[in-house]
């Protein structure tokens, strides 16, 4: 039986930060850029509520836009994997 999906929008929550989902060349671009695998990012389940709200599925690189008190924003990527 298939979960039923969230009825509200999870990213208006101030807890849950932004998260967008590469295109290839983005994904491409961001892994020459720091000469890395995906393998080497930090994974995230396919079955994270915000990865699941954006649509990514497994082998997709997910940015993901934090606020930060210091910094204002930081960037960080997940490499989407399955449930495990």
């Amino acid at each position: 039986m298939k979960e039923k999906e969230p009825s509200y929008d999870i990213f208006k929550h101030d807890l849950v930060p932004k998260h967008i989902l590469l295109k290839p060349n983005e994904a491409k671009e961001v892994l020459e850029r720091y000469h890395i695998k995906p393998f080497q990012i930090p994974y995230v389940k396919s079955t994270d509520p915000a990865v699941r709200a954006i649509g990514a599925k497994p082998g997709d690189i997910v940015k993901v836009i934090r606020k930060s008190a210091t910094a204002g924003e930081s960037d960080f990527y997940r490499y989407v994997v399955e449930d495990f």
